[in-house]
């Protein structure tokens, strides 16, 4: 059995029973059943980038969600981050919106405001929302998270920053609170963890339930940790440039580890519900140019999402397939998750678990909660994801993949999933019949989409 293999069915025995014995408790009370919601957005962390998928990089604290909680082996994500932060947001694929590659130099609004969002429908169901941490929907402050529905926000707009002087690439100012442009001392990812315990202990509404997304910068580039997050990994990791990257990830490690330890000193971890993911697959290497004026970089090796093929900007499993835990102490009993599911989805779960009163009509996503209750087990899910470059529809068995050329015809390939979760045997042609249904229907979801929109990729 390949390594791949192996890690798709590990726990293929035991997760189903754990999930369906005492998943989400619905025999507790109504106040338990209506939960506070903690989000974790890690930025550009591949499958092997956490400790529990069996990577030399320590995230300890990740890991223990991932053993009190279940394991999504089958999330996806989107290629890269706009589109993963648009889907969440909106529970449809950010295509749709015609957002297909991260947005770069974009000041107006890209969420439509026609769409509800997420953080507006949750505030109708009496939540408080706040937003710590990247952004990159807007990259200006009248276009930034307070129009879509959080209460409170603090962070950066753009979709990477200078750890320390706080500044995009170019050196634009996105450092704020609340839309107001701030200047401070610190580095990022220690700066979003202080500001997301000073909310939780001080600036919250004690008698409302509250939405936190915690949105963290690492281990996104540029890489500028301090020596006690890298000396950790002299001998363990010889590359200079994946000692540093894994140094980002058990730096953000130890701020979540904090933010867990002020739930629990608040008496807070009982009712939260706390979902961990990536926006999507990791980045290869980054060879910068005149970004930053050239002070940092290059990074010939940054994360890895090994077994799974693929990088940052592809479709393929290493592109959009990315660790995601969700944990509810004392509610959600571990296990391992292997039905597909969708960025889409969070939404519908999210708002049935708050037991709002209607979802928005334009939702798309599929509510995961009956799946993780027991009572029900979705097999032929189908899960259309599209980047800039490709695009895919991905079911339990199957994924076909097409793409485009702007010269030259269009490919397509058909992997067995759940055979071949490496992606390494292409059987186009020896399933005419299912590749002409999924195409079909992979068509239907292209036409779907709006027109698409030019981005700057970073």
């Amino acid at each position: 059995m390949t390594q791949g293999n192996h890690f798709m069915k590990c726990h293929a025995s035991i997760s189903i029973f754990f999930l369906i014995v005492s998943v989400f408790c619905l025999s507790c009370s109504s106040e338990v059943q209506k939960p506070n919601i903690l989000v974790i957005i890690a930025d550009d962390a591949g499958w092997n980038d956490v400790g529990y998928n069996g990577s030399e990089i320590e995230t300890p604290n990740i890991d223990a969600l991932a053993q009190g909680g279940v394991k999504l082996n089958r999330f996806y994500a989107t290629p890269t981050c706009s589109p993963s932060r648009a889907a969440f947001l909106t529970g449809i694929p950010a295509s749709r919106m015609g957002i297909v590659a991260p947005i770069s130099g974009r000041s107006e609004k890209a969420l439509p405001d026609s769409l509800i969002t997420l953080p507006q429908a949750l505030k109708e169901a009496g939540y408080e929302t706040a937003l710590m941490g990247k952004w990159h929907l807007g990259l200006k402050p009248e276009s930034g998270p307070m129009a879509y529905g959080f209460d409170y926000s603090y962070g950066f707009l753009h979709g990477q920053i200078d750890h320390y002087a706080h500044t995009y690439k170019n050196g634009d100012q996105s450092w704020h609170r609340n839309g107001n442009f701030i200047e401070e001392e610190g580095h990022a990812t220690d700066l979003i963890t202080e500001e997301t315990i000073n909310w939780l202990t001080e600036k919250r509404s004690a008698d409302k339930r509250f939405f936190l997304q915690v949105a963290y910068s690492a281990p996104h580039v540029p890489l500028q940790e301090e020596e006690k997050w890298k000396e950790m990994y002299n001998g363990v990791i010889s590359d200079t440039s994946r000692r540093h990257y894994a140094a980002a990830m058990t730096h953000m490690d130890f701020g979540i580890g904090k933010i867990l330890g002020t739930l629990k000193k608040e008496e807070l971890e009982q009712n939260t519900l706390v979902l961990f993911m990536s926006d999507n697959g990791a980045q290869k290497e980054w060879y910068p140019d005149q970004q930053y004026d050239g002070k940092y970089g290059p990074n010939p090796t940054l994360g890895s999402n090994s077994p799974l093929r693929g990088w940052k900007t592809s479709n393929y499993e290493g592109g959009i397939r990315v660790p995601t835990v969700l944990s509810w102490k004392g509610q959600l009993e571990q296990g391992t998750f292997e039905n597909p599911v969708s960025i889409t989805d969070w939404m519908p779960t999210f708002l049935e678990i708050a037991n709002t009163e209607k979802r928005p009509a334009h939702v798309e996503g599929k509510s995961i909660a009956s799946l993780l209750y027991g009572e029900e087990k979705r097999q032929n899910r189908m899960i259309y994801v599209r980047g800039h470059l490709q695009e895919s529809l991905i079911t339990r068995k199957w994924k076909l993949i097409r793409t485009r050329h702007a010269e030259g015809e269009t490919e397509y390939e058909l992997y067995q999933l759940e055979k071949d979760p490496e992606e390494e045997k292409n059987v186009i042609t020896e399933y005419t019949e299912i590749v002409s249904k999924l195409k079909q229907k992979l068509e239907e979801e292209f036409q779907k989409d709006v027109d698409e929109v030019n981005y700057t990729l970073e």
